[in-house]
């Protein structure tokens, strides 16, 4: 199992804890030295307070160990009060590296709660994620993806909506050959990235593999064309089959020559066709940069 930040905690309880003047010092200065901690000063007493402790809980947990929380009751903690300053409350302080470097006073929105909260959960960095990725992007191109599977796994597990870790995840099934899987999780997207860049790709990419599946042979297709220039399904199926076989910048150009020779056959497939291409790879591949470049020539011309 991979490991990353090593400040991540087991569960609610390490996460937002009832904090006293006793444990004030540990639990929230020498804590904020690892992970930014709010603190929600309250009292039982404070209407306010009772619908902004649990709205503000809620998300440091959503934030799953990127911030800690501690409840300080100010009733029975008035030195910890009287040193902040702690005029109302509800306030809301946030330690970072043992100071304090945000905050509020009153109850606010919880559009502006989860905003507080991920602007904290940013002070941290990534907890090695963005490393995480980076080698499991390695393992898919050197053709390990079973690993590249388990690590982009792993990364869901610590973040469920990174569409980058989503879209790789897909990958990895694909190129095992685990169409119905790669399918199936393109269709239980989160809806905070079912759109994104990396899971548009991920869907692209299943599309050609599902393709590839029914291609015809190279040489077969390439002899049709030559036999008839004009027979512009087989040079459609030509360049998908030169795609399943790996020969993707040739089947760009096949596809660039039937879009030349009639742009509006089949309902325009040729350039549906290629669109599908130029997602599935990566925005700065050269065979999508030139590939485009020549399509918009044609368009425009």
């Amino acid at each position: 199992m991979l490991e990353f930040s090593q400040t991540k905690p087991a569960g609610n309880g390490d996460l937002i804890r009832d904090v006293t003047e006793a444990d004030f010092m540990k639990d929230v200065i020498e804590a904020s030295r690892e992970v930014p901690v709010i603190v929600d000063f309250w009292a039982p007493w404070c209407g306010p307070c009772k619908t902004l402790g649990p709205a503000l809980e809620a998300a440091v947990t959503a934030a799953r160990g990127k911030v800690r929380m501690a409840k300080v009751n100010v009733d029975e903690n008035q030195g910890i009060a009287a040193q902040l300053r702690i005029q109302s409350i509800p306030t809301v302080y946030a330690f970072w590296q043992g100071k304090p470097v945000d905050g509020f006073q009153g109850a606010v929105s919880g559009s502006e709660i989860k905003a507080f909260v991920d602007r904290l959960s940013g002070l941290a960095g990534d907890g090695g994620l963005g490393d995480a990725l980076d080698a499991a992007d390695a393992m898919l191109a050197e053709g390990a993806a079973v690993d590249a599977a388990e690590t982009f796994a792993a990364i869901l597990g610590e973040e469920p909506e990174n569409a980058r870790a989503y879209g790789g995840l897909v990958a990895a099934h694909l190129a095992l050959g685990n169409l119905d899987q790669a399918e199936g999780l393109l269709t239980a997207a989160p809806a905070a990235i079912a759109t994104t860049p990396e899971v548009e790709a991920a869907k692209a990419q299943l599309a050609l593999a599902r393709q590839a599946a029914d291609a015809g042979p190279v040489g077969e297709l390439l002899a049709k064309v030559e036999a008839d220039p004009g027979n512009h399904q087989a040079r459609f199926d030509l360049a998908q089959a030169l795609h399943a076989n790996g020969k993707v910048e040739e089947a760009v150009d096949a596809l660039l020559d039937l879009f030349r020779r009639d742009r509006d056959w089949n309902g325009g497939a040729a350039k549906t066709q290629l669109f599908t291409i130029f997602e599935a790879l990566k925005p700065t591949d050269p065979i999508v940069l030139k590939g485009r470049r020549k399509l918009s020539s044609m368009i425009f011309a």
